[in-house]
Order: C-alpha cells, then structure tokens, then sequence
C-alpha cells in the first residue's frame, strides 16, 4: 500500500452514505458540541468562583494531563478491547462525569471540579483512539482522507456551536447546570448513535506476528511500530515540530489583536469567525486533493503555506489583513490534520491502530503544551510580532524537513497493511443507496 490509494477517491458525500461511518459521525458531532459547551462553562464557572487566573490555568492543565500521561497507555487497551463498546463504554461515563460539575457551587470545591476535568479527560483518552481505529474499519482506503475531513470540519463547527449555547445559557440564565445536563444529554446520544455500528467493525483484527502480553511491553510495541516506520516518523515529527510554533501563537493571538494592533476585544469572534468558516468550506477540497496528491504532500504543503501565512500575521497592521490571512490557513489546516490521520490509519494495521492514535495525540498534546507555556515568557521577552515570526520559522522548519524525509517514501514498508485494510473494508465498500 503507498500513501495514496490506487482506487478512485471517494468525497464526502460518499463516506456518508456508508450507514456505520454516518453514525460515526453523527455521534461524534452532538458529542463535540457538548465538549464545546463545557469547556466555556467550566472556564466561565471557575471565573464566577474564584475570579483566579491561577484557578483557569489549573483547569486548561487538568484537561491537558491525561493525553500526556496515560493515553499511550490508553491505546493498549483499545488495541485489546472492542473498540466500540470502550466508545459506548466512555461516553456513558462521560454523562455521569458532567453531571457532577454540577455539585460544584462554592469556590473551596474547586479542587473536586479540577478531578472531575481529569477524568473526563482520562476517559476522552480512549474515546478518541478507539474512533480513529474504529474509522478505518467502516471506510474504505480511498474515502478515509474525506472522512477525516469531514470530522475535522465537523469538530470546528460543533465547538462554535457549543460555545455559542454556552454563552447564551450562562449569559442569559445566568446559570450552569443546564449547560452540563445538556452535555450529559449530547454523550447519552454519541452512545445510541454508535451502539448502532456494526458489533464485528469493533473487534481489532489480531496480528499476525506476536503480541507482547504486559501493558508495557505492548505500549514500546506500539512506539516500535511507529519508530520502524519512515512514514509514519516522518509525519509525527513534522506535525509535532509544527505544534511547538503553532501552541505559541494560539497563546499569542489575543495579545496580537488587543494589545499589538489595539483592536476592541468584540473582533475576536469574527477574527475566530473567518477561520473557522474556512476549514468548513476546506472539507470540500480534500477529496479533491486526494484523487491528486499523497497525503505526505498535503502534509508538506499545508505545513509550508501555515508557515508563510503565520508570518505574514506577524507582520499585520490591521484587523482586516488578520481576517483575510486567517480566512486563507484555515484552508490549510483541515487538510493537513486529515492527511495526518489518515497516513497513520492506513501505515498501521488494525491490531497497532489504537496506540498510533494514541501516540500522534500524546505528541500533538504534549508539544502544543510545551509551546503555550513559554509563550508568555517569550512575548514578554521578544515581544509578540516577534514570537509569530519565530513560531512561522519552526512551522517552515517543519515542512521542508517533511519534503526532505518523505523522498522516497512511495510504498508502505509492511505488506501486512495491505492484506489486513482489505480484509477490514470489504464490509463497508459498498455504499448505501
């Protein structure tokens, strides 16, 4: 197998008339509009207690630490179990889990609701990698770079979504604890919704060669797999060096507005507007793109144009040109995240799938981590133009040392792949009428 699929490409509107990929789908949609609509309220809830800013990082830590820390370990496990009851199984706890931020009223409670973020994180940790190896399972190799589109999109549009109803709930009620019942009612429906997909879609087909039996032996499996694999260690270290630039500037972006440019706070919706309406519309384009160009060249690409165009944000003067650079990356960044994806799910094979999610989240996580926490230092130190300079120069970095190492990376080097992608899609090729 190479990086491209040799058949066809299938769009968007093909993947979703597979029956068990649109429950996919719809299950994660309603699930990320509710995650969209607790993170604000919980930021919104801390704020309303404590007024700390210390209180708020602490949170956005909390939610960060699982992926980091355990969700290698997390990939084992769905490499074991089925993946879709562990979905079914985590989203139900998530509804139990979002219910108890409820509980949380004073500001001496604080400490409970910063455990309950950790587990509700913890729990995310195999939710997530269980989709990524459940996806290729009920998609064909061709139709895998529109789906992973098309989640990316969708994950864009549900966050705003959330945040919107957020806003409204807390701003207009002046309460919470709607906002969560809501969120626990949107998990409720990610697990009707992916109870319906196929029970043998769930199961990881078993490997043919050996399986390491103890949890650590299986975790340095699954680093082995990745590390023996040009492909796949070229992709991870060119999205992991591109997140070290990218954590900054995200820290960094309300400075730049605010502070740089002097820009009233209200632009920021619209600023977040222009983007997000740009890797919706770039949904579209990937299936285009996939019948054209391997997924290491939409990598290396898209990498190079975030790295000019974060840049040219650095050197703005004004509002507008910010809303049209931002309108123009989020062209880039939804094809670059599916392309991604899509090269580990179709590298590895189904019984390694769930710690190869598992690890690209523990980079991506722990490299954009890394960057949001020095970049405060750094802006005070250089100043803020400056840091989105450096940062383009590592995004930039990063593409041409994927150019340079993907040379000659045309084929998959296990013809295991091949056999195991066969076996696992020939149940859902065929598209629904």
């Amino acid at each position: 197998m190479t990086d491209r699929t040799t058949a066809p490409s299938l769009g968007v509107r093909d993947v979703l008339r597979l029956p068990d990929f649109r429950r996919l789908w719809a299950g994660q949609a309603i699930s990320d509009v509710g995650d969209g609509l607790t993170l604000l309220t919980l930021m919104l809830l801390v704020n309303q207690l404590t007024h700390s800013t210390l209180a708020l990082a602490a949170i956005s830590i909390a939610l960060a630490i699982p992926p980091l820390t355990i969700g290698i370990v997390a990939g084992t496990y769905v490499d074991r179990w089925d993946r879709r009851r562990t979905m079914i199984v985590a989203d139900s706890l998530r509804a139990v889990v979002v219910l108890g931020f409820i509980a949380v009223g004073r500001a001496e409670l604080v400490p409970l609701l910063i455990l309950l973020a950790i587990l509700q994180s913890t729990l995310g940790t195999f939710f997530s990698p269980a989709r990524g190896a459940l996806v290729p399972r009920v998609v064909p190799a061709e139709g895998l770079l529109a789906a992973n589109s098309i989640g990316q999109a969708t994950r864009v549009i549900a966050g705003v979504i959330g945040s919107g109803l957020a806003g409204l709930i807390v701003g207009v009620a002046g309460l919470t604890w709607p906002a969560f019942v809501l969120d626990a009612a949107t998990f409720v429906a990610s697990v009707v919704l992916v109870a319906g997909v196929s029970r043998t879609f769930g199961i990881p087909i078993p490997a043919t060669t050996t399986v390491a039996r103890g949890v650590g032996a299986s975790v340095l499996e699954g680093l082995r797999y990745v590390g023996e694999s040009r492909l796949l260690v070229t992709t991870l270290l060119a999205i992991t060096v591109a997140m070290l630039g990218l954590g900054a500037i995200n820290v960094l972006f309300l400075p730049l507005i605010v502070n740089v440019l002097g820009v009233n706070a209200a632009w920021l919706g619209a600023v977040d507007l222009a983007q997000s309406a740009s890797m919706i519309l770039s949904a579209g384009l990937v299936a285009v793109l996939a019948s054209r160009l391997r997924p290491s060249t939409i990598v290396t690409v898209a990498l190079i144009a975030c790295a000019i165009v974060t840049g040219l944000i650095g050197a703005a003067t004004g509002v507008g040109q910010v809303l049209v650079l931002l309108f123009a990356i989020g062209w880039f960044i939804t094809p670059l995240q599916a392309a991604v994806v899509t090269i580990f799910q179709t590298e590895v094979p189904d019984a390694a799938r769930g710690r190869a999610m598992a690890t690209i989240q523990a980079a991506m996580s722990g490299a954009s981590v890394a960057s949001m926490a020095v970049a405060g230092i750094f802006g005070q130190l250089i100043g803020v133009r400056m840091v989105f300079f450096v940062g383009a120069l590592v995004i930039g970095i990063a593409g041409i040392a994927a150019a340079a190492l993907y040379r000659g990376v045309g084929t998959a080097e296990r013809e295991s792949v091949v056999d195991e992608s066969t076996d696992a899609s020939s149940g859902s090729a065929t598209l629904a009428a």
